[in-house]
């Protein structure tokens, strides 16, 4: 028998969420929601929370002592209450006959499959995607402990439950957790029965008005079965800094925090090797490196914290990419008890320093590193919020190729697999935990738990995360009310950072601040100082000056005056907005605008022009950003909102499902702003992109502006073989415009060129790259393709269909918007099909999707244990249809 298992429970599950009114073990009485319009600015000011009476029906004594263990102050733990509520309640019985719930696997969300309330006052709205995302569910699933078991500590170890978890086993209360993004642990033990029938029954309560975003529903990451001897590794109980780090040796310093439930004092001794793992990620040979030995007495019923430190020769050091590789190491911890192996504990480190300079940015083992970032929210588009590790590493492959190396997770704690992605292929991380504090965003978001949790969130939110290399900062807060408190919310501020720092130092600890000024007491409280939107200004240029809402001058140089000391980085940039594909004329010429329905918006198909120079009420157009970043070279960097678009806060067609500030879609198809990206954040890689598409038969002899995009200085554009022209990019100018252009079908082709010496005005760089946009013939077959052709036959494992629409050349057509039906054979299922459209409120389960823009996705999933070649076909009346094959191994 292993020392230590880690076992997944995700399959075999049964699921029931009522379609009336729920049973009444609340977690705790809520205040009334009396307005449920949540079509609000996103950054509008938060408001105070609603006092609420208490009542002694409700379970909450029984769940605040699971938050016991990351309570600093032991005088402050919370003491269960007698008695066992809920024990009579059906669902938590062994015998209730739950045959008729349906069977599920986890991760699971439980609304992403719709239907989508499309009525005006739905009771879900567009804030939070428009999916049933509310109400009160049950999962209830068996759980086989051997006879072996009976002196082992079993853990229930839940990665993450949206939300107010509450857990029984064998008819008792165990614990829970309130807020959905945690991770969290329950002692099952003193409820096991080993060798006999266990029954686990997990009761969730999601609350409408509860998110800014689409928070899902469900248990929708992985859950895990615990079993270790009573003398173990604690949770999380590993910590690795290192210091001192060069190219010819580097500190490592390990903590090791261990626990006795056992009845009995131990004599433990402590044995920790490091071994370098390679990219799969897996160890490579002997163990490079051995802390000391130790050996200590440990108290029954106690924990005991060991540190010790060592030297490694010649590291290889985690850095981000391009420059540097992100290289990996395991530490393998083994406790022995009178010379016999009782745990073996893993964790996987980097070695790698990190400097924050107010001049020099961010410099990564000495080197400066800009950081372009994005924004992500926590879901998986037409997957929802149920996590899974292929499709967020599409993600991040899509937003690599773009040239971005850096995520901010907006604004809670991600699934402990997605750092584990940013760990192995080198992103840098700022790790986020809330979106509010005391003061509220919507009537019944984490305010209402935030006193009473706030600790224990931070503590095992930290505990959980802290070595992942990747994570080059924490932050504690986005946008939060307290920033208009003045003095009482720094103090609040300075608790939760004072909480930061003393789980891990050797990070910097902020918030970001979209309404805080220099002057103001808030920003004092931080290592660094992440500013939204506040860098290029907000509502500042004349086309935003008729707008409500903050307004601000462009503040880099006060922050960098008030704070001479602190490193500068925009944790928000943009916003600006864009639905891929749609050209709306006239253009703003102009390089930032606000979207509204008579400039950049089409309200009545619900699109916004995507020349890429509209903007949310409160946003910047890259092109302002970039501009005044440049202008302020001391700036760190940018994480732009949003990397790609998510579901709900439909900005600025409320009626939709999703945003619309992603540079990627929701399909994860590219938009225009992916190349004007990419164009600055890869100089070093030839490209050019024209903009728009040059199907136009309604516009012959009409003004139809061009734009061009390239990592190159100037570019020469043709139509139909004439030059219309070279222009090159003057200081601050990110794009290069044909504004005059006169639209003639036929074809536009831009060669662009580099590296031009600076007295020529144009014409004399090196050839650098070129690209040809043709008008189509009229839709005639279907394209289609995968990103893998060879899939895991594992029951998780994915591959992403695009299907388009092409002429009978093959060229897609940019506004075919033809139905198309998928059927599959073979060892596959679909799981979901997309097209990017925010406003499309058919089922991400639908079989058939109209195209948007020429393009269709289906998200095609393995069968577990099945291998064999999976046929996917794609149709569409009048067309050719296409098929492929995938194989599942």
């Amino acid at each position: 028998m292993s020392y230590r298992q880690r076992i997944s429970i995700n399959e075999g599950w049964k699921f029931m969420r009522y379609n009336s009114e729920p049973d009444k073990l609340m977690y705790d009485i809520r205040p009334e929601v009396t307005d449920r319009n949540d079509n609000v600015v996103a950054d509008t000011k938060p408001t105070e929370a609603v006092v609420v009476g208490s009542s002694e029906k409700v379970l909450k004594k029984w769940i605040l002592p699971t938050a016991n263990d990351f309570i600093k102050d032991p005088p402050k733990h919370h003491q269960r209450p007698v008695g066992n509520p809920g024990s009579d309640f059906p669902f938590v019985q062994n015998n209730f006959n739950d045959k008729a719930w349906e069977q599920v696997n986890l991760p699971h969300d439980w609304a992403i499959q719709g239907p989508f309330y499309k009525e005006d006052n739905a009771i879900v709205g567009g804030g939070m995607g428009r999916l049933p995302v509310h109400g009160v569910a049950w999962y209830r699933r068996k759980l086989d402990i051997a006879p072996a078991d009976k002196d082992r500590q079993i853990y229930l170890d839940i990665d993450g439950a949206m939300s107010y978890a509450m857990v029984w086993l064998n008819g008792n209360l165990v614990g829970g957790w309130p807020y959905g993004y945690n991770s969290f642990r329950l002692d099952l033990t003193p409820y096991i029965k080993p060798g006999g029938d266990n029954q686990l029954a997990i009761r969730l309560d999601n609350p409408t008005n509860s998110s800014r975003w689409y928070p899902g529903g469900g248990i929708y990451r992985n859950v895990w079965l615990t079993k270790v001897n009573p003398v173990h590794v604690a949770q999380w109980g590993t910590f690795i800094t290192t210091k001192n780090v060069s190219a010819s040796s580097a500190t490592i310093d390990i903590k090791v925090n261990i626990e006795n439930k056992s009845k009995t004092d131990q004599n433990i001794e402590v044995v920790t090797e490091v071994f370098a793992l390679d990219d799969q990620p897996n160890r490579t040979g002997k163990n490079v490196a051995t802390f000391p030995k130790s050996v200590s007495t440990i108290q029954a019923g106690k924990k005991m914290k060991l540190e010790d430190s060592m030297i490694i020769k010649n590291p290889l050091l985690w850095g981000p990419p391009p420059s540097q590789k992100p290289n990996l190491y395991v530490a393998v911890t083994r406790l022995y008890a009178d010379g016999k192996p009782i745990d073996e504990y893993e964790t996987r480190f980097g070695i790698r320093s990190l400097q924050f300079d107010p001049l020099k940015g961010l410099l990564v083992n000495g080197e400066p590193v800009r950081m372009q970032g994005v924004n992500q929210h926590h879901d998986l588009g037409a997957l929802g919020a149920a996590f899974n590790t292929r499709a967020a590493e599409r993600q991040l492959e899509i937003l690599a190729e773009m040239g971005c190396n850096a995520i901010r997770m907006a604004h809670n704690p991600p699934a402990p697999e997605l750092l584990d992605l940013t760990d192995r292929m080198g992103f840098l991380v700022i790790d986020e935990i809330f979106d509010n504090w005391e003061r509220k965003k919507t009537p019944l978001d984490f305010h209402l738990i935030f006193p009473d949790w706030h600790e224990a969130d931070t503590r095992s939110f930290i505990r959980r995360d802290r070595n992942h290399p990747s994570i080059i900062a924490w932050s504690f807060g986005n946008e939060v009310g307290e920033q208009y408190t003045a003095d009482t919310g720094a103090v609040l501020a300075k608790r939760l950072k004072d909480i930061v720092d003393e789980e891990d130092n050797s990070r910097p600890a902020t918030a970001s601040m979209n309404f805080a000024k220099p002057d103001m007491p808030f920003p004092k409280v931080m290592d660094i100082l992440n500013l939204n939107y506040q860098g290029e200004g907000i509502r500042d240029a004349p086309a935003y000056a008729h707008l409500k809402g903050i307004r601000t001058s462009p503040l880099y140089p006060a922050f960098q005056k008030a704070f001479p000391g602190k490193l500068i980085v925009s944790s928000e940039t943009a916003s600006a907005l864009s639905t891929r594909g749609s050209y709306i004329f006239p253009v703003y010429d102009g390089i930032s605008a606000p979207v509204s329905d008579s400039t950049g918006g089409d309200p009545q198909k619900k699109y916004v022009s995507a020349y890429e120079l509209y903007t949310a009420a409160f946003g910047s157009s890259a092109d302002k950003v970039f501009a005044s970043q440049d202008k302020h070279p001391y700036v760190a960097g940018e994480f732009v909102w949003s990397g790609w678009d998510y579901l709900g806060e439909p900005t600025p067609y409320y009626s939709a499902r999703s945003s619309y500030s992603g540079i990627i879609d929701l399909a994860g198809f590219r938009k225009d702003r992916f190349y004007l990206y990419q164009s600055r954040w890869r100089p070093g890689f030839p490209m050019v992109h024209i903009l728009p598409q040059w199907n136009w038969p309604d516009r012959i002899g009409k003004i139809t502006p061009v734009h061009v995009f390239t990592s190159g200085d100037e570019a020469e554009l043709f139509l139909n073989g004439r030059s219309l022209g070279k222009k090159k990019k003057a200081a601050f100018e990110y794009r290069l415009r044909w504004d005059d252009v006169k639209y003639e079908p036929g074809e536009l082709k831009v060669i662009a060129y580099k590296n031009a010496r600076p007295d020529d005005l144009v014409g004399r760089g090196k050839r650098w790259a070129e690209q040809i946009v043709r008008t189509t013939d009229n839709a005639a077959q279907l394209k289609i393709s995968a990103d893998r052709n060879v899939i895991n036959a594992d029951g998780e494992d994915l591959s992403f269909i695009t299907v388009g629409v092409t002429d009978k050349n093959g060229l897609t057509v940019p506004e075919a918007n033809n139905k198309v039906s998928f059927t599959i054979e073979g060892p596959g299922e679909i799981v979901a099909t997309d097209n990017g459209d925010p406003a499309n409120l058919e089922s991400f389960a639908s079989k058939q999707r109209e195209a948007y823009f020429g393009l269709v996705l289906a998200i095609v999933r393995s069968q577990k244990g099945k291998p064999g070649t999976i046929k996917i076909s794609a149709s569409s009346e009048g067309l050719k249809m296409a098929t492929m094959e995938i194989k599942s191994k």
